[in-house]
């Protein structure tokens, strides 16, 4: 019988702590009362899913059958049932307005947790990302009814997907003891990082060069992704700026550290985030639809 249990993820307090601890704005309080109120009953549901698969002391099988649970109430709740977690039954206003699939795709890259420890390559990896990534953006974008011509889906896929390797990066300490790599291996393999070297106190030599290469990379695919703020109008535009600008406050955050993401914490500043945010709003707005 499996032991264990996942923490309690759905008290408000929980809930509230996960938010202002994000790098990025969750709903900016200046956003229409609506499109606020849709977006943290999104983030609410997303974090009960990271928090499932991540917090506490579960083994893997109770928290699959944890996941399985939450990914059948997401079915109920978009069929017009009543499901049984309550935070999942918060997205019940909102089912008209957001896609169903990228819920299930979050549970999957959760599932995916639960199986792989860690990633050959860096397409590898991105594949992953794919799944705990992107229907981040895909929902956003439906919460602003934003038109998703391809030119808008692949830079709003590469604000999230480099939101990922951001956290990855930020989080290498953490991971390994939880058993999980995010830096791929025939990156750490290109630079003489091994595993062992991320059970160390300190970082070492290469691996933070790694870090800070890997920063660079991910910040130029944030850089590319941004270029979305230029394209919207409105609450979208603001709440993305937010969102991207949490990105590179992040990517500052680690190159503070030189490298060293297992002595030294990278903490996102807030002013970091403003002065991102005012730049990127700054950005002249763009004519392009396709």
């Amino acid at each position: 019988m499996p032991t264990g249990s996942p923490a309690s993820p759905t008290t408000p307090a929980r809930l509230a702590q996960a938010e202002r601890a994000e790098n990025f704005p969750v709903a900016l309080r200046v956003l229409p009362a609506a499109r606020r109120a849709e977006l943290l009953a999104v983030y609410r549901v997303v974090r009960t899913v990271d928090d499932v698969g991540d917090e506490g002391d579960a083994t893997p099988a109770v928290r699959l059958a944890a996941l399985d649970t939450l990914d059948d109430d997401v079915r109920r709740v978009f069929a017009g049932a009543a499901p049984r977690h309550p935070v999942v039954a918060d997205l019940a206003p909102h089912t008209d307005r957001l896609p169903e699939q990228p819920f299930h795709d979050l549970v999957a890259a959760n599932r995916q947790d639960q199986q792989v420890t860690g990633y050959a390559t860096r397409e590898d990896l991105l594949a992953y990302c794919r799944l705990s990534a992107v229907p981040i953006g895909r929902l956003v974008l439906a919460v602003f009814a934003v038109p998703t011509t391809p030119a808008v889906l692949a830079a709003s896929d590469a604000v999230c997907v480099a939101l990922q390797l951001l956290e990855h990066l930020a989080d290498v300490g953490e991971d390994r003891r939880r058993g999980r790599i995010y830096l791929p291996a025939d990156a750490r393999t290109a630079a003489g990082v091994t595993p062992a070297d991320l059970d160390a106190p300190v970082a070492g030599t290469t691996l933070r060069r790694l870090v800070l290469a890997e920063t660079a990379t991910a910040r130029e695919l944030l850089t590319s992704g941004a270029a979305l703020v230029a394209r919207l109008r409105g609450p979208a535009r603001l709440a993305v700026a937010g969102y991207a600008a949490g990105g590179f406050a992040a990517a500052d955050a680690l190159r503070r550290t030189g490298g060293d993401v297992l002595g030294r914490p990278a903490r996102t500043r807030r002013r970091d985030v403003a002065r991102h945010v005012v730049r990127l709003l700054l950005l002249p707005r763009s004519q392009e639809t396709r």
